[in-house]
């Protein structure tokens, strides 16, 4: 069990996945996040409503949705901060308007602010167009518009996502593709994929970055634990 001094983050999927994904994708949390940060990923119920994966700007916006409808809750006695398991960041700005007690954090907020912050002109990759359009809504909303260079779709599927050899291998194609154009460092469009690409312009793992921020931050005690209280 996490201690007090631990930064307590409850993971949401932004999608129903089944049982194996979602051991998949905890223990993958488990294995990036520092010492001092743990993370509980919980699913979105196998409800008709809810999306099986995000192919559609109407599977974004129910996605938003849900995971502002899951992160309501959430037991302040139990958890630090809310961490939707998406790079579109879902929930993030309807829970922080209505002033929801905890902390919401963002993986592509965190780590794509902080990939411009230390001089980077940032690109990123993302499966599909609906997942691209939507990413680059989020970057530009964030205020990196005029060091981002756009997202370029791989054309991957949803079962991709667990092919590391299969999105890595389309990664490795994109990161070739920026070649050349000033762009510094790529975001992974994906918060469930093991990045090994390491060939062209470097492409980032979000989730990790996230994590590791995440870690320093709580250190530096810029993130409040205990429910938010000192």
């Amino acid at each position: 069990m996490p201690t007090t001094s631990t930064l307590r983050l409850r993971a949401i999927t932004p999608i129903h996945v089944d049982d194996a994904e979602l051991e998949r994708r905890q223990a993958r949390y488990t294995a990036l996040a520092p010492a001092s940060v743990h993370v509980h990923l919980d699913n979105l119920p196998a409800n008709s409503e809810v999306p099986r994966q995000l192919d559609t700007a109407d599977a974004i916006a129910a996605s938003d949705a849900l995971v502002v409808e899951a992160s309501r809750r959430t037991d302040p006695a139990e958890f630090d901060a809310v961490l939707p398991d998406c790079v579109l960041d879902p929930g993030l700005d309807r829970l922080r308007e209505e002033g929801f007690p905890l902390p919401v954090i963002g993986i592509t907020e965190l780590a794509a602010t902080a990939a411009a912050a230390v001089g980077g002109r940032l690109a990123a990759v993302a499966r599909n167009t609906a997942i691209a359009d939507e990413l680059e809504r989020r970057i530009w909303q964030y205020g990196l518009g005029s060091r981002f260079a756009g997202v370029h779709v791989l054309g991957l599927s949803f079962a991709d996502i667990a092919d590391d050899a299969r999105w890595n291998a389309a990664l490795d194609a994109a990161a070739k593709h920026f070649a050349g154009s000033g762009v510094t460092a790529i975001l992974n469009g994906c918060s469930a994929v093991e990045v090994r690409v390491g060939t062209g312009v470097p492409v980032f793992d979000p989730t990790r970055a996230a994590l590791t921020l995440l870690g320093a931050a709580h250190a530096s005690r810029l993130v409040p634990v205990g429910g938010g209280v000192p």
